[in-house]
């Protein structure tokens, strides 16, 4: 266990960890105050737990990628994606997802999406590969300026890797909380899906906490059993369904067993629970584009295409394009006295076309131009 904690690790952090297992209940209570400030309790037995957690979710990995099973939920405890290379923290010793990537990497180089849904950044996933482009880390989680645990810069919408990772640490920070089933779906449908089909991995983690599950009083968000199975089955489109979930942060023991029972469903195959008319808030519609352009620079499918929340007096939505193509056609006719005029055209290959006129010198000739939007 030690040499695959080691891929992730520090041999400092693993021996500490380790130690655990032979101090007295007076060090122990000693040492309370200092490791509560990191949001930790500790007994004899957190060493064994700790391997044990990590080692489930690598055997849970190595099932999958060898063939004997195409999907696969680790439900263990502690949780992993705060801790880091050098550093454990908020519940979390060793990072098991981390862990198990570089387990599976090492068995077989292969590109990894792991997918970070708790709402809490997972800042241990994020720093042992923001400079890896063989994992792309595509974390969900509340923000709030940075204020929101585990806090500072690290889970904003520009941190997005460094050297040859650039890019392939993607965050989609809530700048509040409340959200819900809407909002999720909308980053899934416009960021998330995105990103990861261009990528194309060869396996899918899942950081599965369930504190934005509704009904966690700590998350103050409301994704619904039906939402956490929709965003599942979404990913199983990817890796040609080769999905492995395991259970990260949660504090409301009916919203994380409701939860994890629909992620389960979906893993085996059920049918998926029907969810009601969806509208993202304006938060999630903002922050979409937000990240959209931070990482248009890496991706094709970002950019242009992302939606940009833009309201009028009577609340209309425009897309991006449609701004830009309001640019243009007022640029167009203050520069070179040109209008657009839609046609309604009826055959397919034009239908959507622009005519565009320019007023000449001689007002009996004028230039039409058919094309594309």
């Amino acid at each position: 266990m030690q040499e695959e904690v080691t891929l992730v690790h520090t041999q400092k952090l693993w021996n500490t960890v380790e130690d655990f297992q032979n101090m007295s209940d007076d060090e122990i209570l000693n040492r309370t105050s200092y490791y509560e400030l990191l949001s930790l309790y500790i007994n004899r037995n957190t060493p064994l737990a700790a391997r044990l957690s990590c080692g489930g979710t690598i055997d849970a990995a190595l099932a999958v990628t060898q063939g004997r099973c195409q999907r696969a939920l680790a439900i263990v405890r502690p949780p992993g994606h705060h801790a880091e290379p050098r550093e454990f923290m908020g519940f979390c010793f060793y990072n098991n997802v981390a862990v198990a990537t570089k387990v599976v990497q090492a068995h077989t180089p292969t590109r990894i999406l792991i997918l970070d849904w708790d709402v809490h950044h997972g800042n241990g996933i994020h720093l042992a590969f923001e400079d890896d482009p063989t994992v792309l880390y595509i974390s969900i989680h509340r923000y709030e300026g940075g204020t929101f645990y585990p806090c500072g810069e690290l889970g904003g919408p520009k941190s997005c890797g460094k050297g040859a990772g650039l890019g392939f640490s993607v965050n989609i920070p809530w700048p509040e909380a409340g959200m819900g089933d809407a909002d999720y779906l909308y980053v899934f449908h416009n960021i998330v899906m995105p990103i990861a089909m261009e990528f194309a991995p060869e396996l899918v983690f899942v950081s599965a906490g369930f504190d934005a599950a509704d009904g966690d009083d700590l998350g103050e968000c409301h994704v619904t059993p039906a939402g956490y199975a929709h965003m599942t089955n979404l990913l199983c489109s990817l890796a040609n369904g080769r999905v492995v979930v395991s259970l990260e942060g949660g504090y409301n023991l009916e919203s994380i067993s409701n939860s994890t029972l629909a992620v389960t469903k979906v893993l085996l195959g059920d049918p998926l629970p029907p969810l009601p008319p969806l509208s993202p808030s304006e938060t999630a519609l903002k922050t979409v584009w937000e990240v959209g352009m931070a990482h248009s620079q890496y991706w094709k499918c970002m950019g242009p295409r992302v939606p940009v929340p833009r309201k009028d007096i009577i609340g209309s939505t425009f897309s991006l394009n449609e701004i830009l193509n309001k640019h243009r056609a007022e640029s167009l006719f203050t520069t070179h006295n040109i209008i657009q005029v839609p046609l309604p055209l009826q055959e397919p290959c034009l239908r959507g076309g622009k005519l565009a006129l320019s007023i000449m010198s001689n007002p009996t000739h004028f230039i039409m131009f058919v094309h594309e939007p």
